[in-house]
């Protein structure tokens, strides 16, 4: 049996206490003077969190393995203070079965540092035409519960109803990369405006994510189903959520720490770092998703984890592949922007990064209180500590770091997975 004796944390900003921990429970909270063989984690100062969650990681194993593998983003992940993280279906080949489900969960615990919980495609070959084996994943040993198309969006509406009516059987969700396509079109690649017209750059306006939130709410009115809006960006779809919420409708929605901070006006110089999908907006669509994360509109952070080895992300900013690193700096982000402006308290910061994502997923043996008989998942902040992020100190593989140079207020300190001290001061422990 393994001891750690954590002493002194601040449970979610409601006081320091001390945490005893034997084979991967806490047992004891209280004040507790020592624990005979047990491994002491000094905690004075820093700030106790359920272990993050993340719903939205594209870990690229198997098929990218240059960009990213499983246990290279299990690695940074758990840096960035995750105990759990969702698994997004579109590698090669595409996690559309049973089988590529359980490889994805036995590839995560071989790594052995988060949980690694797959996501299984809605439809086959992420074509959008016919429905994956959604029954088959979730009856598998990985317990398949979400499912995304994610990097396409299912756009046919009668394929999308299919799929509610087919996971709210065994209460599974489906997360939709809302974009209707022929808004968007094939070769957008900037938020619609002024903007995008003078630097010369195909437009991708709001209406294209928000009309199928529109109807994708509607849908699981229908069908007294569960969606989730993956990576909100626009004022416009934070409407539309809190209309359906008021309504009754099973709709849940998470924003990305890039679209809570970073606008489009980062495109001048056509760095290719910050191409990502959604694209970056304008100020006014950060203010409205910072609101809606504060009030619980928006229930979620999560990373949209997204790396890409330097032979896809360095070219002409039109033909770049999208996406971002987030793993390892998304809580330093949040601290900074949402708990500096006050917006959120530790005990926010918990609910819409270990919590909320723990319930939406199904994960039940992730975000729950720092309490006896809880497991052991817990990630230590440090809210004095500032952080200057350097892309090549990073443990993904890749170096599409949008943070790169910036200096942020909050930083994770240790992470503890199942008990067991993972990761320590930025390093694998």
């Amino acid at each position: 049996m393994s001891t750690l004796l954590v002493t002194g944390a601040d449970l979610a900003g409601a006081g320091a206490q001390d945490l005893l921990v034997e084979d991967g429970r806490i047992v004891e909270v209280g004040t507790i003077r020592s624990a005979k063989g047990a491994d002491v984690l000094d905690a004075d100062g820093l700030v106790a969190l359920p272990g993050l969650v993340d719903l939205h990681t594209h870990l690229r194993e198997p098929g990218r393995e240059d960009a990213e593998t499983i246990a290279s983003g299990s690695a940074a992940a758990a840096v960035g203070g995750f105990t759990a993280i969702l698994a997004m279906a579109n590698t090669s080949p595409v996690t559309d079965t049973a089988e590529a489900a359980e490889r994805i969960l036995d590839l995560g615990r071989d790594a052995g540092l988060v949980d690694v919980v797959p996501v299984g495609a809605v439809t086959k070959g992420l074509a959008g035409e016919e429905l994956a084996e959604l029954g088959l994943m979730h009856r598998s040993r990985a317990r398949v519960t979400v499912f995304s198309d994610d990097g396409h969006c299912v756009h046919d509406s009668r394929v999308m109803r299919r799929a509610l009516e087919y996971v709210r059987a065994f209460g599974g969700v489906v997360s939709q990369h809302a974009q209707d396509p022929h808004l968007a079109g094939p070769h957008a690649c900037a938020h619609e405006g002024e903007l995008s017209g003078r630097l010369g750059l195909p437009g991708w306006p709001g209406i294209a994510e928000e009309s199928i939130v529109a109807r994708d709410v509607m849908l699981a009115r229908h069908t007294g189903s569960r969606v989730h809006v993956a990576h909100v960006s626009t004022a416009g779809t934070v409407e539309v959520i809190r209309w359906a919420k008021a309504q009754g409708i099973a709709v849940t929605a998470e924003v990305t720490p890039h679209h809570l901070v970073l606008t489009t006006d980062l495109l001048t110089g056509y760095d290719p770092t910050y191409k990502v999908n959604p694209p970056l907006r304008p100020q006014e669509d950060v203010d409205a998703l910072r609101a809606a994360l504060a009030d619980g509109t928006i229930d979620a952070v999560a990373t949209d984890h997204a790396p890409h080895a330097r032979h896809d992300k360095e070219h002409a900013f039109v033909d770049a592949a999208f996406g971002m690193l987030g793993l390892e700096t998304a809580l330093s982000v949040v601290s900074d922007v949402m708990v500096g402006s006050g917006l959120l308290d530790w005990a926010g910061v918990a609910r819409v990064m270990s919590q909320a994502p723990a319930r939406i997923a199904g994960l039940t043996s992730h975000g729950q209180a720092l309490a006896a008989g809880s497991p052991a998942h817990l990630t230590l902040v440090d809210p004095t500590a500032t952080v200057t992020v350097d892309r090549s100190a990073s443990l993904s593989l890749s170096r599409n770091n949008p943070w790169h140079g910036r200096t942020l207020q909050g930083a994770v300190h240790a992470t503890v997975f199942g008990g067991r001290v993972t990761a320590q001061k930025g390093a694998i422990a």
